[in-house]
C-alpha cells in the first residue's frame, strides 16, 4: 500500500516568497484531505507563533488524513507539536560524517544518543502519535550511518524512516538511485520487530524528483511526499498531480483519491502562492491538454488518445483545442461544434478560419466563446479583415 504525503503547507512555504495566511492555510488543508491525501505535514511550530496556531487550527479540522509538524530532534520542538495536536511528528537529524564534524560537532554514537532520546520523549508523551525520523541528506551519508540511526530511532518507536533526497542529487538508472537505495534500506531493517515504514522525500533540483519518487515506489517505499506545484526549497519537490496520476494511471495503484479536486487545489494554491501554473505544466498546465497544429487537432478530434496518452477526465478536465495561426478547418469546425454553430456554409467556416489564423498571428488564442462574433463579422462584413490598420495605407 502507498501512502501520499503532502507538505504544501510546510516545505511549500520554504519557498522564496511564499507564504499563506491562516484561512488559506485551512482552505488549502480541506482541499487536501478532499483530494484524499493520507499525511497533510501542516509545518514547523517552532519558526513562529503564527505557524503554531496554523498547525494547530488544521490538527483541529477533524480531517481524514494525519495531520504532522516538523521538528529538530530537539525536545522543545516536540512539546510544541504536542501543543498543537497532531498525530503525526517528523524528526531530522544528520548522520553523514561531513556534517557531524563539520556542522552539528558531534560524532555518530552521540547524534543517535541524542535522536533516540528525543522520540524516546515524544513516544512516551503520545504513545499513538506516528513518528518519522529522517537522516538530513540520506542519500550521500554513509550507507552503515544511515541503517545504524535508523534502526536505533526505529528501536525507540520511530514508524517510519524517511529517505531524503534533499539536494537531488539520485538519477535513476545510474549506481545511486532511488530503487537500489531504499531495497537496501528495507532489506537492512527487515529483522527488526516492528519494520518502519520507508518514506521517500525528494528535491527537483535536476528535475527528476517525480523519477526518483516512482524509483523509490518500486524500490518498496510506502510513503511518498509531494507538493502542490512541486513548491519547496530551491527547485521544489515532487508535483503532487503528477505523482497521483503515475500512481494510479501507470502503476495501478488502488485508492480513494478524488482527483477531479485537483483543478480547484491547483487555482488556490497557486493565486495565494503567487506562482502561476506554467501553461506547459504537466497534467494541470492549462496547455496540458491543450492541441494546437493542424495535423494535431484534426487526428485528436477523430481521437483524441493520438495525441494524448492520458484522459484529462481523470482529473476532471477536457480536451481542449487551441485556435489560432496553426488552426486548420477540421480543429474549428470541433470548436464551432462545441458553441453550437453546426451546418455553416463552406465559404462562412472558410473565411471564418482565414479570421481566426488573422487573430492568432497575433500571438493570442480565440476562445471558442469568440466565434459566435467572428461569424457574425464573417456573415456580415464578407472579405473585410476584422484588424482594421492591417488595411490603412493601402
Amino acid at each position: 500500500m502507498i501512502r501520499v504525503l503532502d507538505a504544501t503547507l510546510r516545505e511549500g512555504e520554504q519557498t522564496p516568497g511564499v507564504y499563506f495566511d491562516g484561512h488559506i492555510k485551512l482552505a488549502i488543508a480541506d482541499l487536501l484531505d478532499a483530494v484524499g491525501v493520507d499525511v497533510i505535514e501542516a509545518g514547523h511550530p517552532l519558526v513562529g507563533e503564527e505557524i503554531k496556531q496554523a498547525v494547530t487550527r488544521v490538527a483541529q479540522r477533524n480531517l481524514n488524513a494525519l495531520v504532522g509538524a516538523h521538528a529538530r530532534s530537539v525536545k522543545k520542538d516536540v512539546d510544541l507539536a504536542l501543543e498543537c495536536g497532531v498525530d503525526f511528528l517528523g524528526i531530522f537529524y544528520c548522520v553523514s560524517d561531513e556534517r557531524l564534524s563539520g556542522v552539528a560537532k558531534k560524532d555518530l554514537a552521540t547524534a543517535i544518543d541524542r535522536i533516540v532520546e528525543v522520540i524516546d520523549y515524544a513516544k512516551s508523551r503520545n504513545p499513538s502519535m506516528t513518528i518519522r525520523y529522517t537522516p538530513e541528506d540520506t542519500v550521500r551519508s554513509k550507507f552503515e550511518n544511515v541503517v545504524e540511526a535508523a534502526r536505533a530511532a526505529t528501536e525507540a518507536g520511530a514508524n517510519v524512516i524517511s529517505v531524503a533526497d534533499t539536494t537531488g542529487y539520485m538519477i535513476p538508472g545510474t549506481d545511486r538511485n532511488m530503487h537500489d537505495f531504499v531495497s537496501r534500506l528495507k532489506d537492512a531493517l527487515a529483522d527488526l520487530d516492528n519494520p518502519p515504514a520507508i518514506a521517500a522525500h525528494c528535491h527537483n533540483d535536476r528535475g527528476l524528483a517525480l523519477a526518483n519518487a516512482l524509483d523509490a515506489y518500486r524500490g518498496g517505499a510506502e510513503i511518498l511526499d509531494a507538493t502542490v506545484l512541486g513548491l519547496g526549497e530551491r527547485a521544489g519537490l515532487v508535483d503532487l498531480a503528477q505523482l497521483l496520476v503515475a500512481l494510479k494511471v501507470d502503476f495501478g495503484v488502488e485508492n480513494e483519491w478524488n482527483m477531479s479536486k485537483l483543478e480547484e487545489l491547483y487555482r488556490l494554491v497557486a493565486r495565494h502562492a503567487k506562482t502561476p501554473i506554467p501553461h506547459n505544466f504537466p497534467i494541470m498546465g492549462e496547455n496540458a491538454f491543450t492541441h494546437c497544429a493542424g495535423v494535431h487537432t484534426h487526428a485528436a478530434t477523430v481521437d483524441p488518445l493520438h495525441y494524448q496518452s492520458l484522459d484529462p477526465a481523470i482529473v476532471g478536465r477536457r480536451m481542449e483545442i487551441s485556435l489560432d495561426h496553426m488552426s486548420g478547418v477540421a480543429s474549428l469546425r470541433y470548436a464551432l461544434d462545441l458553441v453550437g454553430l453546426k451546418d455553416l456554409r463552406d465559404d462562412v467556416v472558410r473565411e471564418t478560419l482565414e479570421r481566426v489564423k488573422e487573430l492568432g498571428s497575433k500571438g493570442r488564442r480565440v476562445h471558442p466563446d469568440e466565434l459566435p462574433y467572428i461569424v457574425d463579422w464573417v456573415r456580415s462584413h464578407p472579405g473585410e479583415t476584422i484588424d482594421q490598420t492591417a488595411t490603412e495605407g493601402a
